[in-house]
């Protein structure tokens, strides 16, 4: 996988991407998800419709900048006051498209993973299943050791990260739309979801509030 690869728009990635292992290394060590859950999202500059759930619908912020950046950069953000979210960010520099790693199986460092997982639980010694360690995007990025004070912005292709394409593209994906949304961009006219059929670690859908069925 290189950089052009990701020169495309979210919406032609991010389907491309399941199966993929992503890596990302630490003093911990190193821990590798392989993709199971994606959704992609479009923003300024970039072709399709409008959508109204983009972080960078309408114009540049401090807090979305990076999704500006070259195509293959991580954008990082902090969701609801509670975890951080990692996506892979498309299109030309200046435009603005990105796939969110929902969910994965960490197939290297589940220990690490399993850890970090136990910390955020305070301590609770109850172990975490391992279809589960990486199930939701903040559970992937708790997994993987993101945050965004130390990755947002980063080279996908430069240390800590490491992306290979999948040893095997998958037969068949499903497709519908994306995990609690608001309002239409989290209904059936977008649906941006994409993910591995019957694989264990792909969350749950859950619809957003407002959202059209």
């Amino acid at each position: 996988m290189n950089r052009e690869f990701f020169t495309q728009d979210a919406l032609h990635v991010a389907p491309k991407l399941l199966g993929s292992q992503f890596s990302v290394g630490s003093a911990e060590g190193m821990v590798t998800l392989r993709i199971t859950e994606v959704e992609a999202y479009m923003g300024v500059g970039a072709h399709g419709p409008y959508d109204p759930g983009s972080h960078s619908k309408d114009r540049r912020t401090e807090r979305n900048a990076s999704m500006f950046l070259e195509p293959g950069h991580a954008y990082v953000y902090f969701s609801y006051g509670m975890h951080y979210a990692i996506n892979f960010v498309c299109s030309p520099a200046g435009s603005a498209s990105g796939v969110l790693i929902r969910a994965g199986e960490i197939i290297e460092g589940s220990e690490i993973a399993q850890q970090r997982r136990l910390r955020k639980r305070q301590g609770s010694g109850t172990r975490i299943p391992g279809r589960q360690l990486a199930r939701g995007p903040g559970n992937v990025a708790q997994s993987l050791g993101v945050t965004r004070i130390e990755h947002d912005g980063l080279d996908l292709f430069s240390f800590p990260f490491s992306l290979q394409s999948p040893l095997d593209y998958p037969a068949q994906i499903c497709i519908g739309p994306r995990v609690g949304v608001a309002g239409v961009a989290g209904g059936s006219e977008f649906p941006w979801r994409f993910w591995l059929p019957g694989d264990p670690t792909v969350s749950a859908f859950r619809r957003g509030r407002n959202a059209p069925f």
